[in-house]
């Protein structure tokens, strides 16, 4: 279990493309408290999704590259465990906040572990995995978030002021999710996974992620406007900026040479452009949103 390999798979940094959403139900909670915060972070990006993280490489037992890793070394058992582990403690500290926090994390673990264990393996099914990616990485995951920030429940599930900015996440994540698999297809067909963008093929996801994008695009600025805020919709269209470039640039490698440039290093930086983007975008957003700098 503490064997280098093994850490490696959790995939640690990883977490860092997945905490957008964080700091947009940061943004939007009214109930802010240093302890939760620290709590929140803690438990979702350095414990839940690593452990989803190794526990889903685990039962995959990839060869070639994934997400965050170019070279993912061998599974082994203790890889299993150290998953567990690290979700055992997710667990606790969100016992720490409230009972129902925990659950919200317990239910979102179980789905992650659905995702790949061979008796259920949501990876066969193309649409239903796409859909429960996004919805459970997105809405959900803002929605558990936005609970833990403000010591709140599953009420909060109820609540349009939380439902709205939810489905706006998931319509991104529902964009960008194809595009992680592109590079994939040869390893997934070889398992039998039957990935949404192994079903359209790579210039199909390219497509179908555009498409999302815009309709993704059209919700938050339809959010700001409605919200009476000018200035944060002039922000997300500049952080976008780059993200859209990026897209049009790899999209038309890969229309001249599929095989080259649907790729790991394409992909990541794809991740990585986009990460810095929206975490800078939203953390923006909380500081102008909350307005919490004129306390100081």
């Amino acid at each position: 279990m503490l064997k280098w390999s093994n850490w490696k798979h959790l995939r640690i940094p990883f977490s860092f493309y997945l905490m957008p959403v964080f700091f947009f139900a940061l943004a939007m909670t009214p109930n802010h408290n240093g302890e939760r915060i620290l709590i929140v972070l803690i438990t979702l990006h350095l414990f839940l999704y690593p452990s989803s993280n190794g526990y889903n490489s685990y039962f995959d037992k990839d060869e070639k590259s994934i997400g965050g890793l170019r070279n993912p070394p061998k599974v082994t058992l203790g890889l299993y465990y150290l998953s567990l582990l690290f979700f055992l403690v997710s667990l606790g500290l969100a016992y720490l906040i409230n009972w129902q926090f925990a659950s919200m994390v317990l239910v979102y673990g179980l789905v992650s572990m659905a995702y790949s264990h061979p008796s259920i393996r949501l990876k066969k099914h193309p649409f239903l995995s796409w859909f429960i990616a996004g919805f459970f990485q997105g809405f959900f995951t803002f929605c558990m978030a936005y609970a833990g920030l403000s010591d709140f429940g599953w009420e909060i599930f109820s609540r349009q002021h939380v439902i709205i900015p939810g489905i706006l996440t998931s319509l991104m994540l529902w964009g960008s999710y194809p595009l992680t698999q592109v590079y994939q297809h040869e390893e997934d067909a070889k398992r039998g996974d039957q990935t949404l963008s192994l079903k359209l093929g790579v210039r199909g996801t390219f497509s179908f992620a555009a498409l999302w994008f815009l309709v993704s695009g059209i919700a938050f600025a339809w959010f700001f406007i409605q919200r009476s805020q000018v200035n944060a919709l002039y922000g997300f269209l500049l952080a976008m900026v780059p993200v859209v470039l990026y897209f049009v640039i790899w999209f038309s490698f890969v229309r001249k040479d599929e095989k080259r440039y649907a790729n790991y290093t394409w992909a990541m930086w794809m991740n990585r452009v986009s990460g810095i983007a929206l975490n800078a975008f939203f953390i923006w957003y909380f500081l102008e949103n909350t307005q919490i700098l004129q306390v100081f």
